[in-house]
């Protein structure tokens, strides 16, 4: 017999901002078993249940890691629901419904050669707590010899389709051109009919065979081009992506201009009257400058720590939210759109603000209504393959010094209005522009986040910071 907590410590996977993450080589069978029994059992001592959903993402080694998960779900005397490739934000509310757990194989925007796990209890994502109650679990289970061949169900994807066409008018997008990048989305299949059952003309382009790692906090130069050519080769109103697996929106307005994701989550809760956020401490500050919500709370980077405020939010105003730099946005509370109930769903979704994006630019222009909003502008960019334990040094050393730190970036005789020790380490100069960096969770990255008056400053600020550091 295998012991959980020692196959998954001798695998060296730990948890990141979302989930657990990895190299495939370190996702065996029995290292996705041993995640599988850990979990479950975790959830056994609070819920009960009969079934277990499990779904995938589009990268080729997640169908193998899923079928390790479903015999570990048998191997308990559960049923297994299948929902094949489907969005993360699908397999979570469809499983939230049915009030069972759900466990999605994906990697989200990490390359194709990592992968990982997200767990979701009966009522949303798992919690810090329960992390380190899966890593720690002493269940036993019996080495994986056979994988069962897995049946989709496609009720997960009609559901989350059904979800928001619900919500509104069947004409709502009439005349609207909409560009979908289906790359390699485990969404890709569909969004277009989705779009189209509101009212759209619908153009998809660029789908993928081969897993495409997109990274909507981090778009590259490439995809900026393509958003541009994209938008006046099909004269489109608007263009619509996701990373892969479908939990974090990409989307562009009439000029093919991406929209920075905490952006397009600040229109998303104005739109829909939320009162209360929890955001990650990267978001842009227009979101309490703009003084649209009756409270705002940052919290440290990552979707467990936003939902971990939701509780506290909601004992004191009737809508909840939050939303992350990346755009992934979490309903925290049942509201109304259109006069009709949409159900919490505490987990990063793409397609919520995309939609209502589209709701309220039907008279003003998507940019216009960027404009409207205090002029304070984001970029952000990595230093990919950068060792985790090498940045923790590098930003350890640098808060014992800031002044020297920041003038071995190439930033003399700049006062430090206040620092943020949050999550990372953010910087806020006197003349108000902010530089932050932080490890990635999910990868060996180091990320850097900066705030300025413009966005080819925020640029500069990003690149010249990134470019320095990798000399320290």
């Amino acid at each position: 017999m295998l012991v959980c907590a020692n196959i998954i410590k001798e695998s060296g996977i730990q948890f990141g901002t979302s989930g657990a993450r990895g190299l495939v080589t370190q996702f065996t069978v029995n290292v996705c078993a041993a995640f599988s029994h850990a979990f479950i059992t975790c959830m056994q001592t609070e819920f009960n249940f009969k079934k277990v959903a499990i779904a995938i993402d589009n990268r080729p080694s997640s169908s193998v890691m899923a079928q390790a998960c479903a015999e570990a779900v048998q191997q308990l005397g559960l049923e297994v629901i299948y929902y094949g490739v489907v969005p993360t934000p699908a397999l979570a509310y469809v499983s939230m419904q049915d009030n069972i757990p759900c466990i999605m194989v994906t990697g989200s925007h990490i390359p194709f050669d990592r992968n990982g796990l997200k767990f979701y209890r009966p009522n949303g994502e798992i919690s810090k707590a329960d992390e380190q109650a899966i890593l720690n679990a002493t269940a036993e289970f019996e080495a994986i010899t056979d994988l069962p061949e897995l049946t989709i169900n496609n009720r997960a994807a009609v559901q989350y389709v059904e979800r928001y066409t619900s919500l509104f008018n069947n004409q709502m997008l009439t005349g609207k051109r909409i560009g979908i990048y289906e790359h390699s989305s485990a969404g890709r299949d569909l969004y277009s009919p989705m779009f189209e059952a509101l009212g759209a003309e619908v153009v998809a382009f660029e789908r993928s065979n081969e897993f495409v790692p997109i990274d909507t906090e981090a778009v590259s130069e490439a995809d900026k081009q393509k958003a541009k050519r994209w938008s006046k080769e099909y004269n489109l109103d608007f263009i619509f992506s996701t990373d892969g697996d479908g939990d974090r929106p990409l989307v562009a307005d009439e000029n093919g201009d991406w929209l920075r994701g905490d952006i397009l989550g600040l229109l998303c809760a104005d739109a829909m009257d939320i009162e209360a956020l929890a955001v990650p401490v990267s978001c842009n500050t227009a979101i309490e400058s703009c003084q649209r919500f009756h409270h705002v709370t940052r919290t440290k980077i990552g979707s467990p720590y936003v939902i971990a405020e939701f509780d506290d939010l909601s004992k004191k105003h009737l809508s909840v939210a939050g939303f992350e730099a990346n755009g992934g946005f979490l309903l925290g509370s049942d509201t109304k759109v259109n006069n009709k109930i949409i159900k919490a769903l505490p987990t990063r979704d793409a397609v919520l603000p995309a939609l209502m994006l589209l709701a309220i630019s039907k008279e003003i222009p998507i940019y216009e209504l960027v404009n409207t909003l205090p002029q304070r502008f984001t970029y952000s960019d990595r230093i990919q393959n950068f060792a985790t334990e090498k940045s923790l040094v590098i930003l350890g050393e640098a808060k014992d010094n800031l002044d020297m730190f920041l003038s071995r970036l190439g930033f003399e005789r700049i006062e430090i209005k206040s620092v943020d020790l949050t999550d990372g380490l953010r910087i806020t100069l006197s003349n108000n522009d902010i530089i932050h960096f932080r490890p990635s969770g999910n990868a060996p990255e180091l990320r850097c986040y900066a705030e300025s008056f413009s966005a080819d400053y925020a640029k500069a600020l990003v690149n010249k910071a990134l470019n320095n550091i990798q000399k320290i």
